[in-house]
């Protein structure tokens, strides 16, 4: 198994993407510059977080037309893991590899801070391991999740919403969604159930010298996804 960590211009987040795959998922991983149009030999990907091209138009419109974004696309229609984290979660709609956009917070500031996700979608790869509210980290300016009305009775209605903001108890809530997504929507998944994107960082608690490793119950759904699909290990 080896996992593609997508550079982009203003990327930051690579790194972390890198070391949780690599130190403690122990899993083969390797940069990709986002100008490449080939990943043969990589068997899933990760697009990271950070402020690609400065977040200038909107965030991750400009690195969505990236060359490396077609074959992205492939691995997605071919039921190979994608994770998109942050500004990759931001690329990933952009694309249109999944619904929706991300708008600006709803105080109109950035928000670093530790929330509680809960796990929606019970069953795909990436939140069955996913069983009580866990802590995890975001650090975002325009995480507001929002989408057309039939977008959002799709994504409901298919089981494709992964997980939401809420309490430390599990309370779905305003005061527990700290941008204004819509239905507290933290993160969604596409129809194949093999494509994740989300706004919070699980690469930045992969490890307990971190703090935290319940970032590994989501990251590790890369292998989950390759297990499913091509019957790795």
């Amino acid at each position: 198994m080896k996992i593609a960590v997508i550079q982009f211009p203003g990327s930051n987040c690579d790194q972390d993407a890198l070391w949780s795959l690599r130190n403690d998922l122990k899993v083969q991983a390797e940069y990709v510059w986002h100008g490449e149009s080939n990943l043969a030999g990589f068997d899933g990907v990760f697009v990271p977080g950070g402020f690609t091209y400065g977040d200038y138009l909107r965030c991750g419109a400009i690195a969505a037309q990236s060359s490396v974004m077609a074959e992205v696309k492939r691995f997605a229609e071919e039921g190979r893991p994608v994770l998109g984290v942050c500004n990759g979660f931001q690329i990933l709609c952009e694309t249109g590899i999944l619904p929706g956009a991300l708008l600006p917070n709803i105080n109109e500031r950035f928000i670093c801070d530790s929330i509680f996700l809960k796990a929606e979608n019970k069953i795909s790869p990436w939140t069955e391991k996913v069983d009580s509210p866990v802590a995890v980290p975001i650090a975002h300016g325009e995480g507001r999740f929002i989408a057309s009305e039939d977008e959002i009775k799709s994504l409901e209605n298919n089981n494709q919403v992964a997980f939401r903001y809420c309490s430390n108890n599990g309370e779905i809530n305003g005061a527990a969604n700290p941008n204004g997504s819509m239905n507290n929507i933290a993160g969604i998944l596409n129809p194949g159930g093999n494509v994740l994107g989300m706004m919070p960082h699980p690469e930045r608690i992969t490890s307990k010298i971190l703090g935290s490793d319940a970032g590994l119950l989501i990251v590790s759904g890369f292998q989950r996804v390759l297990a499913t699909v091509y019957g790795f290990k």
